[in-house]
């Protein structure tokens, strides 16, 4: 498996995973880009993946939400439910430096005790239920009902699961935690692991800092170096914990880089030149629950540009990663609308050749 040298971590875990090497998209601008990595289209609100996941498999941890989302884009359609009912929409997470608080927001309050506030919810919900009762059936309100509920019982469960101090030493070294350039990924991953182990269905970590149009001989290093070393520690800490065979892993961007060089300037020097965005063709990477390991598939052509051979578009991919989980692509769906959505829209095929 051919691995760049500047992420040798990964490549110490080649025999883990199935690298996809030539994925393609519909659109070269990012926003719309990861909207449809993360939705199944370029436009519009749409239920995230993790939503739709969510809606499908439901949680295994009823003190805690079905999706989380660590380090989340601004754009809330890249985790959020849409018209599906609120409860699927993903918890966001932003963990500080060190352990200094609580990486969700309001996971605790200091105003009232656990008595108190369940007396304040009861009260709460009793007048919810009654609107709903009045209004008839509502998704929406049944969703922020539930949600409340998940709430209080998060303020019980997620703090002790969010503080990652009492990890053992050598867990934190294994993710780079305390290293300069990859405690906030390694904590990020750290915690994915700790959620994915408590029953949370589907954990989304967002890692920025690709997006090289200039100085990519010092840029790309860097991004490297900080991603590296906690992805591969992820991979080796859930098959550690015999948790690998269960758990889908998913590492991708929303597009490649181009083969030839970029000069947004037009003056610089070759060895400040950069890349343009290539939805042509990228990589991504996949790990545990029954995809092939150490399995490389797909082929560009000798520019790296257009693929030849093993063509996967993100659709293909959302079909093949609601197949493995044990969903059918074309029969989870919402009706909203007069019509039935599904993450895959009218398109995709399960990749059959990964599969072991």
């Amino acid at each position: 498996m051919m691995i760049s040298d500047l992420m040798p971590h990964t490549a110490g875990i080649a025999d883990e995973i199935c690298m996809l090497r030539a994925m393609h998209a519909d659109n070269n601008q990012h926003a719309p880009a990861s909207l449809q990595f993360h939705t199944g289209v370029t436009a519009d609100v749409r239920p995230s993946m993790g939503s739709w996941i969510s809606y499908g498999l439901g949680t295994e941890n009823q003190n805690l939400p079905s999706f989380i989302t660590i380090h989340p884009e601004s754009d809330v359609r890249m985790y959020g439910s849409a018209f599906l009912p609120a409860a699927h929409q993903g918890t966001k997470v932003s963990i500080p430096q060190g352990d200094r608080q609580p990486p969700i927001d309001y996971l605790s309050d200091p105003s009232a005790n656990p008595i108190v506030q369940r007396k304040r919810l009861d009260f709460l919900q009793r007048m919810n239920r009654r609107l709903l009762q009045e209004s008839g059936t509502d998704a929406r309100m049944e969703g922020m009902i539930e949600s409340m509920e998940i709430a209080f019982r998060m303020q019980a469960s997620t703090p002790e699961l969010v503080d990652l101090s009492g990890e053992s030493e050598a867990t934190k070294k294994l993710y780079g935690i305390g290293e300069k350039a990859t405690d906030r990924h390694g904590r990020a991953c750290l915690l994915a692991r700790r959620l994915s182990e408590a029953g949370v269905r589907f954990v989304q970590v967002t890692m920025t800092g690709w997006d090289h149009h200039g100085d990519i001989r010092n840029a790309l290093p860097a991004s490297c170096a900080a991603t590296d070393q906690p992805c591969a520690a992820l991979i080796k800490d859930l098959k550690s914990r015999g948790l690998l065979d269960d758990t889908l892993v998913i590492w991708s961007g929303e597009f490649g880089r181009t083969p030839w060089s970029q000069d947004l300037s037009g003056t610089s020097p070759i060895e400040k030149h950069g890349r343009e965005h290539q939805p042509e063709s990228f990589c991504t990477w996949m790990a545990g629950a029954g995809i092939k390991r150490g399995f490389t598939y797909g082929e560009t052509d000798e520019f790296g540009f257009r693929p030849v051979s093993g063509k996967v578009h993100l659709h293909d991919l959302h079909a093949t990663i609601l197949h493995q989980l044990g969903l059918d692509h074309e029969k989870l769906t919402w009706r909203h609308m007069g019509r039935d959505f599904r993450l895959t829209d009218v398109y995709g095929h399960v990749v059959k050749q990964i599969l072991a």
